[in-house]
């Protein structure tokens, strides 16, 4: 059941309904402050991985901190700090900084850490895997790099029909942990059909903030004309919400990095406009939408709360013993 939350501002011709929860989730607060601490701590520059969450500002903002983002670990001089991002990597990339002498910070979250565990432990078990995700996306790359052999991947429910496995072939199924819940699902109802002796794993993958994200969105998405999903074009679950809140009855969706993006013939004939963030987002920019939208005559918000989140990940240990040893704060907020 939703609550509404008059959030105060003045009454006007329109109305905005802002989703909550929204915007950073414990995976990404937790990256993000990895990467602060380690360059408070160990001084710039600080190498990273790939983007440590996926969204342009944040990564803009740790750049002009000192944070060096690198494609891959060929690229960090010989000895340097590199931090892994949250989506995770295979095993493949710690033994290569390793070879090359890397100090190593793993910001991976734990919730991905979970998927990768399950992985090796039903390869081991000799299943044939069945990954439900998007090809070339990071976490795909390195959950697939636990057990690359043991591995399919499915994109799309489509997929499902053309599989075909040995008889007798032991099946299980994992998943990307920022995809749509209901086509996941979906994929999962035809995996089951089409082969009756798919097991599952022993919870389901898809993190608490995705789905979170995609229930409240689906709660603002039936009684608006418009909502705008702030989340950069990389971010899978930004994408995937744009998608839910279209399935939902929104009348319209659009995905913007910030407001730069709008345009504003979006708001044409538009008296509700549904408002949310992906989990890689910081709530300023949101706040930039909700006073883009007051001066444009549609400032009555009202925050619609599908759920409570209080879940906070522990800094990454290697990260906390260095802080500990330096007298540091460990906590992540």
């Amino acid at each position: 059941m939703s609550t509404q939350v008059d959030l105060g501002m003045p009454t006007s011709a329109g109305q905005v309904l802002l989703a909550d929860p929204r915007g950073y989730c414990a995976g990404v607060d937790r990256a993000v402050i990895t990467v602060e601490k380690a360059l408070d701590l160990y001084g710039a520059p600080v190498y990273v991985r790939k983007q440590i969450v996926h969204n342009k500002h944040v990564v803009n903002n740790l750049a002009d901190r000192g944070a060096i983002f690198v494609e891959e670990l060929d690229e960090v001089p010989p000895g340097s700090t590199v931090v892994f991002s949250a989506h995770g990597v295979s095993p493949a990339v710690h033994a290569q900084a390793e070879e090359r002498g890397l100090k190593t910070i793993d910001a991976t979250c734990p919730l991905v850490t979970k998927v990768h565990h399950e992985a090796r432990r039903f390869a081991q078990e000799n299943y044939r895997i069945l990954l439900i995700g998007h090809a070339g996306h990071e976490e795909v790359e390195g959950t697939a790099g636990e057990a690359p052999e043991h591995i399919t991947l499915v994109e799309h429910p489509d997929d499902v029909e053309h599989l075909e496995f040995p008889e007798g072939t032991r099946l299980s199924w994992l998943s990307q942990t920022t995809l749509s819940v209901d086509e996941t699902m979906e994929t999962v109802r035809r995996l089951r059909a089409k082969f009756p002796q798919l097991e599952d794993p022993p919870s389901d993958d898809i993190c608490y903030a995705t789905q979170n994200r995609q229930v409240a969105v689906k709660e603002i998405a039936k009684d608006a004309d418009l909502v705008i999903v702030v989340g950069s074009a990389n971010s899978s679950n930004s994408v995937r919400l744009v998608e839910v809140a279209l399935e939902a009855g929104a009348k319209a969706s659009y995905r913007i990095d910030d407001i730069s993006e709008i345009d504003e013939s979006w708001l044409d004939g538009v008296s509700t406009v549904g408002v949310t963030s992906g989990a890689s987002v910081p709530d300023d920019l949101v706040q930039d939408v909700l006073a883009y939208l007051a001066e444009r005559g549609i400032g009555d918000a009202k925050a619609i709360r599908t759920a409570e989140e209080s879940l906070m990940f522990a800094l990454p240990p290697e990260l906390r013993r260095d802080l500990k040893a330096a007298g540091a704060p460990t906590k992540t907020r």
